[in-house]
């Protein structure tokens, strides 16, 4: 079955590609009576806009969303909701030269062999534009979270190399890489524009802290809501790792520094990223996007052609630098999907 659609009983399906006329989402079984305005859409697509960061691609995008069906006097029918986003500033002459060669890092190779035919204009379905789609569902979808007073966060926790050691939610909006440390997101600044001049490109770690999740959600096996939040961030193009809690660094601990002590007050601490036996503990979810370096840089390259005749080749044009902050809102919508699916299969079973 065709992998366009994520989710079970709030499920959307994403369309377009990067160079077609429009990019979208339809998204079914979001209930009726939650209040939605194309405001709402736009706060979060706004957040993900090309053309506002050091970092970022210099295609300029309005990204307008145009609610087609679903809402009515401001609030859900419970019918599906169609999100449209035109394009409008591709330039697809720019790849002409991209069509009969395999750009390394690229999922060029890779949809050659399974489709035998690619859409070689920015990269087609497997661009990064195919996110708008996920983040206006995601808007969709923290609107409905939003009921159950469930708060999201979203902030860089690394840059290259550069890590955030402090975390002042306060500060998040208020720099350009959506980082909690100050004195570390000016480091970021440094650190990206030595990659421009390099003409190389930069990876980096996405952190999204979830509060006031209720106890309850997710189920005990193959849908355990760590799985599924794993599976959303991993279905991100440039997502190569996620962690949950202590991640990683659990694999170095003693059990009795890894298990969380339990009072009656909470957890003392929380190492297990608020998701015990797959299912959330009423602790704060943590979960981290490991993001891998933009493939598109100006540095020579080996690679092949179509015919697989060894060439070099140096990507020029208008590519990010980091996915870094842009991919940020992404991670938050698709957590928002997430959780808005395990809501309304948790109210299914507790009528």
């Amino acid at each position: 079955m065709p992998g366009n659609s994520f989710g079970k009983l709030f499920r959307i399906t994403t369309w377009g590609e990067s160079h077609g006329p429009a990019v979208g989402v339809v998204i079914d079984g979001c209930p009726p009576q939650i209040p939605l305005e194309a405001d709402d859409i736009q706060a979060m697509l706004n957040r993900r806009r090309p053309g506002k960061v050091i970092t970022s691609t210099s295609r300029r995008e309005p990204d307008q969303a145009q609610i087609l069906s679903g809402v009515f006097d401001g609030r859900t029918t419970g019918t599906p909701i169609m999100i449209l986003v035109k394009n409008k500033d591709a330039r697809s002459d720019a790849y002409q030269e991209l069509a009969h060669v395999f750009r390394p890092g690229h999922g060029d190779i890779a949809y050659q062999a399974k489709y035998g035919i690619r859409d070689w204009r920015g990269g087609g379905r497997a661009s990064a534009r195919e996110t708008v789609g996920r983040v206006a569902a995601g808007a969709v979808a923290f609107e409905l979270l939003k009921q159950h007073k469930i708060e999201i966060i979203a902030h860089t926790v690394a840059l290259g190399k550069t890590r955030a050691y402090r975390f002042d939610p306060q500060v998040i909006d208020q720099n350009l890489f959506y980082c909690a440390d100050p004195d570390a997101a000016e480091i970021m600044a440094q650190t990206a524009e030595n990659a421009r001049r390099e003409g190389d490109s930069l990876g980096g770690i996405v952190e999204v802290l979830v509060k006031n999740v209720p106890a309850g959600l997710g189920e005990p096996v193959f849908d355990k809501l760590d799985a599924d939040l794993a599976r959303a961030l991993m279905s991100i193009g440039a997502v190569k790792g996620v962690e949950i809690g202590a991640g990683f660094a659990a694999a170095g601990m003693k059990g009795s520094e890894n298990n969380d002590p339990i009072t009656p007050d909470g957890f003392l601490t929380n190492n297990a990223g608020g998701i015990l036996a797959g299912i959330s503990n009423g602790d704060n979810i943590i979960i981290r996007a490991a993001v891998k370096p933009i493939p598109s840089i100006r540095l020579e390259q080996q690679t092949i052609t179509t015919d697989h005749t060894a060439t070099e080749m140096s990507i020029g044009g208008r590519h990010d630098i980091s996915a870094i902050p842009r991919i940020n809102v992404v991670c938050e919508a698709m957590v928002c999907l997430v959780l808005a699916d395990h809501l309304l299969r948790q109210r299914a079973i507790n009528k």
